[in-house]
């Protein structure tokens, strides 16, 4: 049989493993402490983003509705725009062809002043000498 010392030194060696095993218990009780401090603020972190994106998202679903509606407006006024502009054109075109054909005559009767210009302009050099010549016997200038 085992003597009263034999038993204690066992009891001191288990209550020493026990003591070793309540520092690792202990020690791994920290460890899952920190890791779940850890996990609870990346959690939070990856909530905050989400939030964000979903706040992100609504503002852009706002701003598309809001740009939808203004280009249906802007492609009704457009189109409205459109029409007045082909009304007009077609209300002022006979005006336009009556100064075309105006623009024409004038230019015709431009060409047809220079023309005439230029023929007395050479006729008078051509027969300057005569026409001195008669002017100063009509005036009796020697």
């Amino acid at each position: 049989m085992a003597s009263n010392d034999d038993i204690l030194r066992a009891l001191g060696r288990v209550e020493g493993r026990l003591t070793g095993i309540e520092d690792s218990v202990s020690h791994l009780r920290d460890e899952l402490s920190d890791e779940k401090d850890n996990a609870h603020e990346s959690r939070s972190v990856i909530h905050r983003r989400l939030d964000e994106q979903a706040k992100k998202i609504a503002h852009l679903d706002t701003t598309m509705a809001i740009s939808g509606g203004v280009d249906a407006t802007l492609r009704e006024e457009i189109k409205s725009l459109t029409k007045t502009v082909e009304r007009n054109h077609d209300a002022v075109a006979p005006t336009l062809e009556e100064w075309r054909k105006m623009k024409t005559l004038g230019y015709g009767i431009s060409g047809l002043i220079a023309f005439a210009g230029l023929t007395i302009g050479g006729m008078v050099a051509y027969a300057s000498d005569g026409a001195v010549a008669a002017l100063r016997h009509w005036l009796k200038i020697n």
